[in-house]
């Protein structure tokens, strides 16, 4: 579904696109319950997400879906415990122009005056509660993907002007450059030595609601590189995403932890530091068990990571805690130990300081 591009600077209120149902009132019940009927029985999911025309008149949304930027939407998910996953930068932004309302029988959303940035994907699913406790209903669920159009903006915006992207040996990786127009030829370009990439279909596609996909990413792929997209114009060039390629292997923390001294004199400053070599890309926590603590001895505790290149193209992120004791007593004498944790796992680490 195309639409057109919006005349008027005045926002439209939804449902003012007026579409007139063509013989609604002779329109067969019986074939039209036959049809649905069919339809359930060879889905597994019912979509209950549809799009308002006009007052009175849906129009169930397909797998994509073209709009104008400029124009309004309305979307509608049956239920009445309903919820949406949009464009997360409408989140960080807390854009006033989105509005999410659940009602009785159905949620709806309003998306005014859009634009570029709003392309996206756009799903709700009803959620299925027993007490504080809720699942998603998986049989209940619809989803679309909006472009919304500007031949100013084909390439959908981004705040930032430079991106880094890891390449990981085990997963795909992919270069974000997604597109407004879902017609746009769009090519990927190497920065030094300047060259066009080519792309294969098989370890290096383009999907215009992801962007290039890299599927077996190796350390001849790093660089720096940016995408062009030409649509009844002239070329448009992305931001620049610089690719690192990683390889750290897969599981909990890799851990290790050391300590100032393991003799200490009273009064001493003692500081052991909990150390994790990981993937840029995932997050450590650390959590500390200490002779004091039940005591509520006062320690220093600071946290801490950084990306540190270990050579041929390799990145590595390196995260540290350290507990400090800036006097120490009888009582801070003996274990100190370090849970480091991540979505793989946790790793538990010691080290003993004596007086």
């Amino acid at each position: 579904v195309i639409g057109q591009p919006v005349k008027s600077k005045r926002p439209k209120e939804p449902g003012e696109n007026k579409i007139k149902p063509v013989n609604k009132k002779v329109k067969p019940k019986t074939p039209r319950m036959k049809e649905r009927e069919s339809a359930d029985s060879s889905l597994k999911s019912q979509s209950i997400l549809t799009q308002v025309m006009d007052k009175g008149h849906f129009q169930k949304l397909a797998a994509t879906l073209s709009l104008a930027a400029g124009q309004s939407i309305e979307l509608r998910c049956k239920g009445s415990n309903v919820t949406w996953n949009y464009p997360s930068y409408l989140d960080t932004f807390k854009d006033s122009r989105l509005s999410i309302k659940q009602l009785d029988r159905y949620s709806q959303l309003i998306l005014a005056n859009s634009t570029a940035a709003d392309t996206g994907e756009y799903s709700c699913w009803l959620q299925l509660c027993n007490g504080d406790k809720c699942r998603k209903d998986e049989t209940k669920t619809g989803s679309t993907y909006i472009f919304f159009t500007d031949k100013e903006e084909l390439f959908v915006p981004t705040p930032s002007y430079f991106e880094i992207v890891y390449l990981n040996p085990d997963k795909p990786a992919v270069i974000p450059c997604r597109v407004t127009t879902p017609s746009a030829k769009v090519t990927l370009h190497r920065e030094f030595p300047a060259e066009e990439i080519e792309i294969d279909g098989t370890d290096i596609i383009y999907d215009a609601k992801k962007g290039f996909v890299f599927q077996h990413p190796t350390p001849d792929h790093k660089g720096i590189v940016y995408c062009k997209a030409e649509s009844q114009g002239a070329p448009q060039i992305s931001i620049k995403y610089h690719l690192l390629y990683v390889e750290v292997p897969k599981g909990p923390p890799s851990t290790t932890i050391a300590v100032s001294s393991s003799r200490a004199g009273l009064g001493d400053r003692v500081h052991v530091v909990c150390t994790v070599l990981g993937e840029p890309d995932v997050d450590v926590n650390f959590r500390w068990q200490y002779p004091g603590q039940e005591s509520e001895r006062p320690v220093i505790i600071q946290s801490f990571w950084r990306l540190i290149n270990r050579g041929i193209g390799h990145t590595t992120r390196i995260s540290k805690s350290v507990l400090l004791v800036e006097d120490f007593e009888d009582i801070d004498a003996g274990n100190y130990v370090c849970i480091a944790q991540n979505l793989q796992g946790e790793t538990t680490v010691a080290t003993k300081v004596e007086l």
